[in-house]
């Protein structure tokens, strides 16, 4: 769940993501795992979804850090965050998101998946633009 204000906008790293709507300090808390309201969902249930919702849990989902046979489907804009080798975020705690520096109104957030999700890599042929 996010703790800041945030907008989608389009991006370019890829197609949308999410930005910050306000100031933020270097060190924030800007996102908490609420399992009240991201949908962790078990690896098992997802073969039995309508095949355009597996491919939205495919996309959009990454392994719960306590139980990897569990997904995380966040339901707010933190879901569109981008990947990003040098990202503004970090989430080496697998609770909780913070800022790396200080950003600015209007930037996009980043994070490096792999903090995250231990399988993530990048699809051949994706391109990822090194977000500044």
């Amino acid at each position: 769940m996010m703790l800041i204000p945030t907008y989608v906008a389009p991006s370019k790293i890829e197609g949308v993501g999410v930005f910050a709507a306000e100031d933020v300090s270097e060190g924030a808390q800007i996102w908490e795992l609420a399992p009240s309201l991201d949908r962790l969902i078990h690896k098992d249930e997802v073969a039995g979804l309508p095949p355009p919702l597996q491919d939205f849990v495919e996309r959009y989902s990454y392994p719960y850090p306590h139980d990897p046979d569990q997904l995380i489907v966040e339901i707010d804009n933190g879901r569109f965050m981008n990947h990003s080798e040098h990202p503004n975020t970090r989430f080496d705690d697998p609770d909780a998101g913070f800022t790396r520096r200080a950003i600015k109104a209007g930037e996009e957030l980043t994070c490096n998946y792999a903090e995250f999700d231990p399988t993530f890599e990048i699809l051949p042929g994706r391109l990822f633009v090194v977000a500044e």
